[in-house]
């Protein structure tokens, strides 16, 4: 039995945003558990599709004793200020220090972390965990789908486990393959490490695993790993993010030096065999409104407000497509979820039945104004539920004060933190049942579909106001690597 540390510090950085991540955000609950410290780690993800909770079940039932350090998430945003940057670092070494003699450490990151004076914030992370426990201690970390993978993220580390699905519903099976891997490198397995950065970015929308060609290109990383003696990745990457490192990348561990380089090239000549492909439909506001309008059929019709996605790192706030709704006279839409914890309050003072005047959205200045009218209040909510969809579930969320709103036949699902609309739990704590909706308009770009793409009549991926830009070539970078292209 070893004595395993446990810690998780988390954040998707669009370095594009306007906002920046301060320390409140990496304390406050939202989808995901704000942060902890010491022994309540263990309780806070719990049975949750969260790669810690992946990683403290498999463990335990290796026997080992586990010593939780500190949990510290926030939701995709802009750049993480120093001082929330520090400030959690100084608790996690604290913590480190007084946990005494430990014989590994698994880490669950999300690998895109920037902060305002660090680049590379998981590299810098890895850096100074190494000057503590010294350079032989087995390290194994987690990381997203999306993580920008450093060189140095990679020399820091034995191994990185990635998510492999995109939505992620493989989050806590991830942290059960990093509990493997971390009782073979006790066991006394080193690795040899073959590590690929892919010479162009690929834009989110299109690293769905449900669709080609992601979908193709992941059972390719099956067949890899099918003689059980490599562990491989291919990573897409975080492309609202302007620095080095930034882009997709191959990674595989294994014994034998030469057969994992082998493996390695095999899985990146695959993916620039596949360049071409990483591409698709938008709609503009008025197309997708008018084409479900002009859809009838079984199931409502999905319009994915993509660039005014939260887990993109955009504000949720944006009203584009609800002034479109509007219009177009739509009846029977309904939107989630829209972040405005000013018209949450004021719905929940008003009380259900109610109408309210408000001007709803738009707070963050992007886009279309902010809908001013007369709202009926249809529904109040406290935030609090937990997640029933592939994607979220088992998630303990605590969105905040919450309301439905209704105005000339559109309804709006308000919250006071944002979320993306990837769950249906948070359509049913408002009283909405999502299949029997006409239209349905989520605030989300991938991750909706693992909850809602099987009703879905069709789906029309919008590219509305937001910050969560879906065209890579809108974008002006600066600090990416020499001879990276923007598809």
């Amino acid at each position: 039995m070893a004595r395993i540390a446990v810690a998780g510090f988390l954040h998707e950085t669009n370095t594009f945003a306007r906002s920046h991540t301060g320390f409140e955000a990496f304390v406050a609950a939202d989808a995901w558990p704000g942060l902890v410290c010491g022994a309540p780690l263990l309780e806070a993800v719990a049975g949750a599709n969260i790669a810690a909770a992946g990683f403290i079940k498999a463990a335990s039932a290796q026997g080992h004793q586990l010593v939780p350090l500190l949990w510290a998430s926030a939701n995709p945003s802009g750049l993480v200020t120093r001082d929330a940057y520090e400030h959690v670092w100084d608790l996690l070494a604290h913590e480190l220090r007084a946990a005494g003699t430990i014989d590994a450490l698994f880490l669950d990151l999300h690998g895109t972390m920037v902060a305002e004076h660090i680049e590379d914030g998981e590299g810098e992370l890895l850096r100074r965990i190494r000057s503590i426990v010294g350079p032989a201690m087995p390290i194994v970390a987690a990381l997203d789908f999306h993580a920008n993978i450093s060189p140095q993220m990679v020399a820091l580390t034995d191994a990185l486990t990635v998510y492999r699905t995109y939505p992620h519903v493989d989050m806590a099976a991830t942290g059960a393959r990093a509990a493997a891997l971390l009782q073979r490198a006790l066991n006394g397995e080193r690795w040899h490490k073959a590590y690929r950065q892919i010479p162009f970015l690929i834009p989110m929308l299109w690293q769905c695993t449900l669709v080609e060609p992601l979908a193709g290109l992941m059972q390719r990383v099956e067949v890899e790993e099918s003689g059980g003696d490599i562990s491989a990745a291919i990573v897409p990457g975080f492309p609202l993010a302007d620095i080095h490192d930034c882009g997709p990348t191959i990674l595989v561990y294994g014994i034998d030096g030469a057969s994992t380089e082998r493996a390695a090239d095999r899985l990146y000549a695959a993916v620039l065999a596949q360049r071409d492909a990483f591409g698709g439909k938008l709609y503009s506001a008025v197309e997708a409104v008018a084409r479900a309008l002009d859809n009838a059929g079984e199931g409502p019709m999905i319009l994915a407000d993509t660039q005014d996605n939260p887990g993109g790192g955009a504000a949720g706030d944006t009203t584009d497509i609800p002034h479109e709704l509007l219009r177009q006279g739509v009846q029977g839409a309904c939107l989630g979820l829209l972040c405005d914890p000013a018209a949450a309050a004021a719905a929940h003072a008003a009380g259900c039945g109610a109408a309210v005047e408000l001007a709803l959205g738009g707070h963050s200045g992007i886009g279309a104004p902010p809908l001013v009218g007369r709202f009926n209040v249809e529904a109040l909510g406290d935030g609090r539920f937990t997640g029933s969809g592939p994607f979220y579930l088992g998630c303990r969320m605590d969105l905040g004060l919450m309301a439905r709103l209704s105005l000339n036949g559109i309804q709006i699902l308000v919250s006071s933190h944002k979320q993306q609309a990837a769950d249906q739990a948070m359509f049913r704590h408002l009283g909405i049942e999502p299949v029997q909706q006409r239209i349905l308009v989520l605030k989300s770009s991938v991750h909706f579909r693992a909850d809602f793409g099987s009703m879905a009549r069709e789906i029309l991926i919008v590219a509305a106001s937001g910050e969560n830009t879906a065209r890579l070539s809108e974008l002006e970078y600066q600090k990416l690597r020499p001879g990276v292209a923007v598809l």
